[in-house]
């Protein structure tokens, strides 16, 4: 298999199974419902995992939640309540809005306040090494140092004079305006901090990952993952950590481009959000999940009830091939689902190959192929409850009446309940909507 790396700008060959893969991937900063656009990276990530596996590898996958930043400290203040409760609250649902996906879960989920211990060490480690220096309670990474600065981005000297933070840093301290902060000093109204060397505060958001990925898949691992907005500062900055401090970190850098809702990325700080169990209870699951095969994960994709219709259609294409089928016999063709697949992992041409088993009646391999995808809920055999199919009785008789306002309100009625009636030759069918 070969995907797209960030830093080189190339397909890279991944080593042959069983491996071992081990992948990490940015998760949230959790303060507040995520929205649809952080399901992007756990889709790509779960899904990669799923595949890989399915063809031999030995896979790990970590995935962290950020539970210590600014933006934490800032939503718990007006709410008043201590902001380690509103991160335990957010990280909490966040995993159950994930869950609503189907897709599983990483095999690990480190959180920043499980990984303090870590993280202290690490960054003494930069403070003995020259790469690092402590500041009236701050530590800051002194960019100059490290002459690699700037690989992964492509930015260097002249565009990278201010480094941009998703938190607050003092900027009189520092050296140099591209340096980062690693350590934080306890600021007034923080209602958490750790002990240190120098003194009590609480990690950068950039080192954060650092520690967290060496602690659970080592000092090098094949593929670290997130959304393209990461690419600069935060992934550029925990490469300098990482290598800063000995270790060769990630072999192979993916990055998925951005949801956009009308053509502007959609974003907490733009306040144009769409939160994913919003999505979910309005589209359903099976949908959001199709809508995301649509494109390549390295491409930016709309957001719109256009898009959203579009994947609700084809959701109903598979489920409708699948009812009242007693179950997929027959042979599974592995070989031109990995053909796709292998290649950068293109979800649009397995969408497209999905849809090609259909329309061939090879129902052995478009159930496979959807199962993989966590979509395996639309090949089952679905019974509709007895209500149900006694109101669609009573909708027959009333239009045997032509009483069609009585039929129309039956049918309504059956659709509130998730079930659209279908009239065929010999009386009705029930199908889940």
């Amino acid at each position: 298999m070969r995907l797209f790396d960030t830093f080189t700008r190339e397909l890279l060959d991944l080593p042959p199974p069983p491996g071992p893969i081990r992948m990490y991937f940015c998760g949230p900063t959790v303060y507040q419902r995520i929205h649809i656009g952080n399901a992007r990276p756990f889709l790509v990530s779960m899904w990669l995992k799923r595949w890989l596996e399915e063809t031999g590898y030995d896979v790990t996958l970590a995935e962290n939640i950020t539970d210590i930043n600014d933006k934490i400290y800032d939503a718990a203040r007006p709410q008043d309540i201590p902001s380690a409760q509103l991160a335990a609250e957010a990280a909490g649902w966040y995993v159950d809005d994930t869950n609503l996906l189907g897709v599983g879960r990483p095999d690990v989920e480190p959180k920043a306040t499980e990984t303090v211990p870590e993280i202290v060490e690490l960054i003494g480690k930069l403070v003995e090494r020259g790469l690092a220096y402590p500041a009236d309670g701050d530590v800051y990474f002194r960019v100059a140092s490290f002459p690699e600065y700037g690989a992964l981005s492509r930015r260097h000297e002249e565009d990278a004079l201010h480094n941009p933070s998703e938190e607050a840093e003092r900027t009189e301290l520092k050296e140099d305006p591209r340096d980062f902060a690693l350590w934080k000093a306890r600021k007034e109204g923080e209602d958490t901090s750790w002990d240190s060397p120098w003194g009590p505060g609480r990690p950068g958001w950039h080192i954060e990952c650092s520690a967290m990925a060496s602690k659970h898949l080592g000092p090098v691992f094949e593929i670290h993952g997130g959304g393209n907005d990461l690419i600069f500062p935060h992934h550029e900055n925990e490469i300098a950590q990482s290598h800063g401090a000995g270790e060769q970190f990630a072999k192979l850098w993916m990055h998925n481009g951005m949801l956009e809702l009308t053509g502007e990325k959609m974003s907490k700080s733009l306040g144009n959000i769409v939160s994913l169990r919003d999505a979910v209870e309005r589209w359903g699951g099976e949908t959001i999940l199709l809508y995301f095969m649509t494109a390549h994960w390295r491409k930016p994709i709309d957001f719109n009830d256009e898009v959203l219709e579009q994947a609700a259609a084809q959701v109903d294409s598979f489920r409708n091939h699948f009812f009242g089928h007693d179950g997929a016999t027959g042979a599974v063709d592995r070989e031109r689902l990995a053909a796709v697949l292998d290649d950068d992992f293109n979800t649009p041409g397995a969408l497209a190959l999905l849809h090609d088993w259909r329309a061939r009646g090879e129902t052995a391999s478009l159930a496979w192929g959807l199962g993989l995808f966590g979509l395996a809920g639309l090949t089952e055999a679905t019974t509709a409850p007895p209500e149900l199919v006694a109101l669609a009785e009573e909708r027959e008789a009333a239009r045997a009446e032509r009483d069609f306002d009585e039929a129309d309100r039956l049918r309504s009625e059956i659709e509130s309940r998730g079930w659209e009636v279908r009239d065929i030759e010999d009386g009705f069918q029930l199908v889940p909507r």
